[in-house]
Parts: structure tokens; sequence; C-alpha cells
């Protein structure tokens, strides 16, 4: 006999927004980073960050409630603490801090997403940037280097991944297009001694680029490049790279982009692009669904895709096969091979 069905999945979909702020919120006040290695009580933890007596324990208790804190004891002399979790991914002086995409996502995307419906219907962005999105973030450096952060810190771990699972022995050179920090020609660089990396972005990018290049002690391995991948050709390598570029535009423009790649590509060359690859049915892949949603909202008409439509497209543009590998998470290399 069927159980009788309950509404329990619906409503914490569409409360979901509770959460997801409260979290937000602890990002932006930098609660996980003033914890670090330490158990605080509420009392002290409210003196840190500013907080109001009557919001300490409703905030904290539910945070503990959503597993991204950890409380001994209970009553005011309780003490809180990280999770292994937000210890490592949530406090700034671990190195594998991702808040900085949280950070954007509260400072920019949570006001967007409440005016999803609009974008529904009427296929138009509804960021602060109506559309001109990277005009908008090129032009002011203080948010330039907190999207480049952003993306930094979402992607690095799929970075590592290729670098550490993608054979890269038989090539000589790599180009990352659209490489804002260098950071992906960062992490193949120090895996692979025998690449020369190079990391192509807009002028603007150039000198975060090289101080994050210089800070790793790799500025004799990777070279800076500046350019507009929609005007320049592309730089010849045997590996070409493209981390969430490709969805941020339309059918059209990446097309472009994977022409130019292609073009650019000796004979065996590969295109790699690293995106929340959406499944061929498109059933199972909810982030690379909302993150489509996303580019909707950000810029209108970009879009994200599946392992299928790469296949098409690079088939249409001449490449003879490709393939898919899963990085982390939600997160895949489609790899293209000339």
């Amino acid at each position: 006999m069927a159980s009788a069905p309950t509404p329990a999945h619906i409503m914490q979909v569409g409360m979901g927004f509770w959460a997801s702020k409260t979290l937000l919120a602890a990002i932006k006040l930098d609660l996980f980073s003033t914890l670090h290695d330490r158990a605080l009580t509420g009392h002290e933890i409210g003196r840190r960050l500013g907080l109001h007596e009557r919001a300490i324990w409703d905030f904290l208790d539910a945070l503990v409630s959503l597993h991204l804190l950890e409380r001994d004891g209970t009553g005011p002399q309780a003490r809180y603490r990280n999770t292994v979790e937000t210890a490592c991914f949530l406090d700034r002086a671990s190195p594998a801090y991702l808040g900085g995409i949280l950070e954007m996502a509260n400072d920019r995307l949570y006001d967007a997403w409440s005016h999803l419906e609009t974008a529904l219907q009427t296929g138009q962005a509804q960021s602060e940037a109506n559309g001109d999105l990277f005009e908008a973030l090129y032009s002011d450096q203080e948010k330039l280097r907190q999207f480049i952060d952003a993306m930094s810190s979402v992607q690095r771990a799929n970075f590592i991944a290729l670098a550490e699972r993608f054979d890269f022995s038989p090539y000589r050179t790599l180009c990352d297009m659209g490489g804002a920090s260098g950071l992906l020609c960062i992490e193949v660089a120090r895996r692979h001694p025998h690449l020369a990396c190079y990391t192509f972005d807009l002028p603007a990018v150039a000198p975060i680029a090289r101080e994050n290049v210089a800070r790793h002690g790799l500025a004799e391995r990777i070279t800076v490049l500046s350019g507009d991948f929609f005007e320049d050709d592309f730089p010849e390598a045997d590996v070409i790279t493209m981390g969430n570029i490709l969805h941020d535009w339309n059918l059209d423009r990446k097309l472009l982009l994977m022409d130019r790649a292609y073009r650019a590509l000796p004979e065996g060359g590969v295109l790699i692009a690293i995106e929340n690859i959406i499944d061929d049915e498109r059933r199972e892949n909810s982030f690379g669904l909302l993150m489509s949603l996303n580019m909707l909202i950000e810029l209108g008409d970009g879009f994200d895709y599946t392992g299928a439509d790469f296949d098409r497209w690079a088939r249409h543009l001449g490449f003879r096969e490709t393939y898919v590998m899963p990085l982390t998470g939600p997160t895949s290399a489609a790899v293209a091979v000339k």
C-alpha cells in the first residue's frame, strides 16, 4: 500500500532561503573565521560580531541544527565551534576556503534571484548590471577582485582534480582562456613541470594574475597574456582550457570561442571546458540546471549545457571526438580532441 504523500520535501525546498540566508549571513559576519580553532560562548560571539542579544541564540542554534556549527553544553554558558567542514571550507585561514563564492552570492546573487519570475517571463538579465555584467565588473577593481576571488574559491578543487586526473604528459603548452587569477595554470604547473603555461584575460585582470602567479613562485613558468578572446586570435597551444567560460554566452558565441580554440590547436590538441555539465537526460545535476538559471539572471542569454550538446557542437566544428571527465561535485571537464 502506497504511503500517504507528505509536504516535507516541498516545504524544505520552498523555504530553503531561510537556511541559505542564515549561512550567508554567518559568512558575511565572518563567524566561522572568528571561531577558527576555538570554542566561544554566545555572549563572546555576540560581542565580536556585533549581534543584538535577541538574535544570538536563535542564530547560533539554527546553525547547529543545520550541522554548520557544533555546540558543547546548553544555555548561556554553552560554547560553539566550527564543524570539520566549516573549519575546512569557511574559515578564511584555511587554504581550502570557498567562502568567496558565497560572499558574492550574499552581496549580489541573493537579491537578483528574487526577480527570477521576471527573468523567466522576459528572458532578460536581472542582475544589477542589466546584462552588462562583465563590463560592470571589469570597470570596478573592488567588484572585479571579489568576482575573481569567488570564482577561484569555487573552482580550486576542480582545477586540482583536472591537474591530477588528466594526462598532460603528451603535451608541452597550455593556455587558459579567461584565466582570471591564473589559478588553473598554477595548479597544473605545480604538478606538471614540463608544461609551459599561459593565462589569458582582459587587461584589467593582468595585475591580479601576475600578483597571484608571483605569490606562488611560478612567474618563470606561467606567462600572463592580455587581450579580448572575442576580438583576438587565441594563442597557439597544445591544450586550451576554459573554466566556466562557455556557459556565459549564447550559442553563437559559444561556437565562436570553440572555433577559435580549434584553429589555435595542433592536430591531436585538446580543448577542455570546465563546467557544471548537465546530465544528458537533464534529470540529475540540479546544480548545473540551477546554474543555467543563474546565467539567465546574470546575463540573459548565457546557459549551461549537456555533454551531448558539447559533443554536437565540437564535431560540427571539426573536432574528432569528445568525452566528459567528472571532477568534483557537480563539475566536469568536457574534452574535445582535434
